[in-house]
């Protein structure tokens, strides 16, 4: 299908409210797959890793760096984009969303591995889908962080109802599949494989296998999962992104040395606390 065919998402992230991947997309993830050297694709675009600000690494799948790489590719020129993602911020996939489907070139998404929330948002903006046999997609209702009393909570899940509805226009166009169903698939956490992607339209075609490869020791693999899953399960913990950005420079830093006190702050002890929380819940 033509992307041009798809609804365009409206944006309207709210202050102090930032998406995480799913504990679940994190367990599935494998970060060292990605497309094989040698195929004949044209200009490519990589979406690998979380989307949205990675602020382990310092990098992440952001709106301004795929419009970066757009523009480098040139406004008319087709593109390829390797997805693999367990997601992330859903309002900066939706953004990459919009930017795909205005390409004036072909979009052609290859789903190497998995295209998990936000993800598979932006997989949907290509004029041709295509998915490895191995491959997933995962689609969920929007899931944040928040606190307070019952009428702002309230208020939250009422913000948050008409990105769920932007989340099944999009799939709807894609697929053919009714608002309920799509609902109903999206209110239960569902994963689609490969063949079932392309059998209920959510891809065009499966991958060759030759096109997709691993590399067992790309990206720091196992530190890369640890870190973006212990974020996952600290956020729905209810710690704000500023104080988990905190305990892992602390952490990174190291503990005191033997020269300082031998006694923990209060905060080091909180910090401390709330890492075996996590890593007991992990």
């Amino acid at each position: 299908m033509s992307k041009r065919a798809l609804p365009a998402a409206a944006i309207a992230a709210r202050p102090g409210f930032r998406t995480v991947p799913a504990v679940s997309a994190l367990d599935r993830y494998e970060p060292g797959v990605r497309a094989a050297t040698g195929t004949d694709e044209p200009a490519s675009i990589s979406v690998f890793g979380v989307i949205g600000e990675d602020f382990w690494t310092g990098e992440g799948v952001t709106a301004k760096r795929i419009s970066a790489a757009l523009r480098s590719v040139g406004a008319k020129t087709d593109v390829a984009v390797n997805v693999n993602s367990p997601g992330g911020d859903y309002f900066e996939g939706l953004a990459i969303y919009n930017l795909l489907r205005e390409h004036q070139g072909k979009v052609t998404v290859n789903i190497l591995g998995m295209a998990a929330s936000a993800a598979s948002v932006i997989a949907m903006a290509g004029d041709e889908t295509r998915i490895a046999r191995a491959g997933f997609l995962m689609i969920h209702n929007v899931w944040v962080v928040a606190a307070g009393d019952r009428h702002q909570l309230r208020d939250a899940a009422d913000w948050l109802e008409p990105f769920d509805q932007v989340a099944r226009e999009i799939y709807a166009a894609r697929t053919g599949l009714s608002d309920k169903d799509l609902g109903a698939m999206l209110d239960r956490e569902t994963w689609i494989g490969g063949a079932e992607a392309v059998a209920k339209g959510f891809a065009d075609d499966l991958l060759a296998s030759d096109q997709v490869t691993v590399d067992p020791e790309g990206d720091g693999v196992g530190q890369a999962k640890a870190l973006h899953k212990l974020d996952a399960v600290l956020a729905r913990a209810g710690m704000t992104r500023t104080e988990r950005r905190k305990l892992f420079a602390d952490l990174k830093a190291g503990m005191p040395s033997a020269a300082q006190d031998d006694t923990p702050s209060a905060g080091v002890r909180q910090e401390l606390e709330a890492l075996r929380t996590a890593l007991a819940a992990i």
